[in-house]
């Protein structure tokens, strides 16, 4: 297969850059011809370049990836780049469209090379169907709209570590602590500082995982060992595997009452 080409968009070029160099590991013969910031440019570049696939993040600014894959219609095959899979993965199953995880998993990106591959392959299946794209689409935003402010809780956090970015899984975060005008993020491979301070960041991560226990601390609740109470109604935090304890002020004692 040597004339397919794609069209990238996603309003984090970092994003970008990644998907693009996955995609060309797994999948050589296929040409990029554009990157869009948004989805009105995804729209406008489509228009001008007709690529055969289109990636589209589900959350960009202006134009979502959702009213952008409206637009493009059936015209190329729609896969969403999205960090909102528990909420969109029934969406998906319809055909209509596909979905890789970010951050980007290899296993799920090679298995939707493959499905694409072999939708192309079939050129009377080249164009999708109306209804069951309307109705992927309308399943999806569906989902989307049930969610808090419609956005997906934080999967991944982006931080400078010397002169290289790393993109840290939510999952590998031990705790974040305040640390003046940025955010401390320390995981199991080290420590970052980020520019975005904890108030913003406790909106952003999930309640079930994440728990404030001091007004310059969060603590993910599945990498503490116990907790220590301590005098005048407050508390120690003991994390798994680590040396240091965080401090739970008396506000946010009520969270392990039942530990």
């Amino acid at each position: 297969m040597t004339s397919v080409t794609a069209l990238i968009a996603d309003d984090e070029p970092l994003l970008r850059e990644h998907l693009a160099a996955h995609l060309a590991r797994q999948w050589p013969e296929l040409q990029l011809v554009g990157e869009a910031r948004n989805g009105r440019e995804a729209v406008e570049l489509f228009d001008r370049l007709r690529p055969d696939v289109v990636f589209l993040d589900v959350h960009m600014p202006g134009i979502s990836g959702v009213d952008a894959a409206r637009a493009i219609g059936p015209l190329a095959h729609i896969v969403f780049v999205t960090a909102f899979e528990q909420y969109a993965v029934q969406a998906f199953e319809h055909g209509a469209i596909d979905y890789v995880v970010k951050p980007l998993d290899e296993a799920r990106l090679a298995a939707t090379v493959e499905r694409l591959q072999q939708r192309l392959a079939d050129r009377a299946a080249r164009r999708g169907d109306d209804a069951q794209l309307d109705a992927a689409l309308n399943e999806l935003a569906r989902r989307l709209s049930r969610h808090p402010k419609g956005l997906p809780r934080l999967q991944w956090i982006r931080a400078s570590v010397g002169t290289t970015v790393k993109l840290i899984p939510i999952d590998e975060v031990a705790y974040l602590r305040s640390d003046e005008k940025y955010t401390l993020v320390v995981w199991s491979g080290g420590e970052a500082l980020i520019r975005k301070p904890i108030r913003e960041l406790v909106d952003e991560l999930d309640p079930e995982q994440f728990a404030q226990v001091h007004r310059s601390a969060i603590v993910n609740l599945r990498q503490v060992a116990q907790v220590t109470r301590g005098a005048n109604e407050t508390a120690e935090v003991h994390l798994r595997g680590r040396s240091e304890t965080l401090p739970v002020s008396r506000s946010y004692l009520h969270l392990f009452r039942q530990m």
